[in-house]
């Protein structure tokens, strides 16, 4: 079994040339259940508590949705498939005072790891699309689901 180990550092980091903050990239994992609906999987902080989806930093050396991918399986312990970008947002940093750009993805998910390399200080939990919009803290995170919610509701009355 190979060992998964968290990227750590910012020397790779992409940044903004319009806001010089950092530019994040992210995904919601979402299964579809056998009644159509979506479910959608949360992430804590790493301070425990909140209620977000997986994101980080875009670094240098990946695409985009290779870098969506990759905070999935490091901050959720999912594997999935992306689909189109659901879009781009601008948001204050509470750490430092940048505005951030963050791209969000859809990602399906089609494994989920028994062992992450964030599961020490992150909490994963399966949660329906109202509970998200009424528990996340993040404005963007909940514009990006109504995104995905929209697009999933178009496919399926299109079947």
């Amino acid at each position: 079994m190979a060992v998964l180990v968290a990227r750590q550092g910012r020397e790779l980091q992409r940044y903004s040339p319009r806001t010089g903050g950092r530019i994040v990239v992210g995904c919601i994992p979402y299964l579809v259940r056998d009644d159509g609906e979506l479910e959608v999987l949360v992430i804590s902080s790493q301070k425990g508590h909140g209620m977000m989806f997986p994101k980080g930093g875009w670094e240098v050396d990946e695409s985009m949705d290779d870098a969506a991918r990759r905070e999935a399986l490091e901050e959720a312990g999912v594997r999935g498939d992306t689909g189109v970008v659901l879009g781009l947002w601008h948001y204050q940093s509470r750490r430092y005072q940048q505005t951030y750009e963050g791209y969000m993805f859809p990602l399906r998910v089609t494994d989920q790891l028994g062992q992450w390399p964030e599961m020490a200080s992150r909490k994963r939990t399966w949660a329906t699309v109202q509970e998200v919009m009424e528990g996340c803290q993040h404005a963007w995170m909940r514009e990006a689901l109504k995104e995905l919610v929209d697009r999933h509701a178009k496919l399926q009355s299109a079947l």
